[in-house]
């Protein structure tokens, strides 16, 4: 089961005040809703692939209303989807559009926000649900990226309900896509709100784990890849250290050199692989005070420079011979 599916779920055994389930059930016909008007009568339509809110809905039509919804699935066949349920209440359907605010002035089935739905902290957290079960998704926490997204039928309602979550500083943005408009959260910590305000808790406590399990894998990934690359580089300067050394020993006397370079020298032959620090440490085991990391940089440095100075003096004696 995926966890958009765990999540709504969890939304959908929620127990709701009357207010709440009317905010819920208000949005649900808002984004997946249309009026059906035949010769008898008017008619409240809803259509979904997902039986468990089939279910919910058949239910708290029946508790807040007691009347009967009409069901009809058939199989999407070409698509080679789920069933496909379309929800009819023909019964109080006037009193229900009406309690519902699915009708604006002009008389059309009003998908949008009416303002007396979401009066209250406890109904626009309801009607942020019933807009999740309707359209909503949420990427599973272990995934590449954090991406939660609801499709909203009109851009008019994308921008009120963005609006709307974002009362919740949940940062929430919209975008055209195909035939719908996408409002969407990106931010994990925003997401996680998200949950905390639709109180799936359990999804909330998953995505949390899975985030923080996460977070710690890439936070340890980054330190290895810091590692690797500053080991990388200290075995860079090592090997060119040691290639300066070479041609120096080749070219100069020993005993022609300072102590302190030979000092270094004798360190970085000694220790191929360590870095500068490493380097220092050691120091103090095989002379009478330890040699500052700086200290080691400025000999290597000297080191570099007298190997490039005497190569030269041997390739300008080799012209002259020739």
């Amino acid at each position: 089961m995926s966890f958009t599916s765990e999540t709504k779920g969890e939304l959908l055994q929620l127990k709701a005040e009357r207010c709440d389930a009317l905010a819920s059930l208000s949005a649900l016909f808002a984004v997946n809703g249309h009026l059906a008007i035949s010769s008898e009568g008017v008619a409240l339509s809803f259509q979904t692939t997902s039986l468990p809110l089939v279910r919910y809905m058949i239910k708290t039509v029946k508790s807040l209303y007691g009347v009967q919804v009409d069901v009809v699935s058939k199989k999407q066949v070409r698509l080679n989807k789920k069933n496909q349920y379309a929800l009819t209440v023909k019964e109080k359907a006037h009193t229900i559009i009406n309690e519902l605010a699915l009708m604006d002035e002009s008389r059309g089935f009003a998908r949008t926000i009416d303002e007396m739905i979401v009066m209250k902290p406890c109904c626009q957290r309801a009607y942020i649900r019933g807009v999740f079960l309707a359209s909503g998704s949420i990427n599973h926490p272990g995934s590449s990226s954090y991406h939660a997204e609801m499709a909203i039928p009109s851009e008019s309602f994308a921008e009120a309900f963005k609006d709307l979550l974002n009362t919740f500083d949940l940062n929430a943005r919209h975008l055209e896509k195909k035939r719908h408009y996408i409002v969407y959260i990106k931010e994990s910590e925003k997401i996680a709100d998200l949950l905390r305000i639709m109180d799936a808790s359990q999804a909330l406590l998953k995505f949390e784990n899975e985030r923080i399990q996460r977070d710690f894998v890439n936070s340890i990934t980054r330190v290895m890849n810091m590692e690797i690359a500053n080991q990388n580089k200290t075995l860079q300067a090592a090997n060119h250290q040691l290639k300066q050394i070479a041609v120096l020993e080749n070219l100069v006397e020993a005993d022609s050199l300072p102590e302190t370079v030979r000092q270094a020298i004798f360190l970085r032959k000694t220790y191929p692989e360590a870095s500068l620090l490493e380097l220092s440490e050691l120091s103090g085991e095989h002379y009478n005070r330890k040699i500052s990391k700086s200290g080691l940089n400025h000999r290597f440095r000297n080191i570099d420079a007298m190997a490039k100075e005497a190569l030269h003096a041997f390739e300008d004696a080799a012209k002259d011979r020739d």
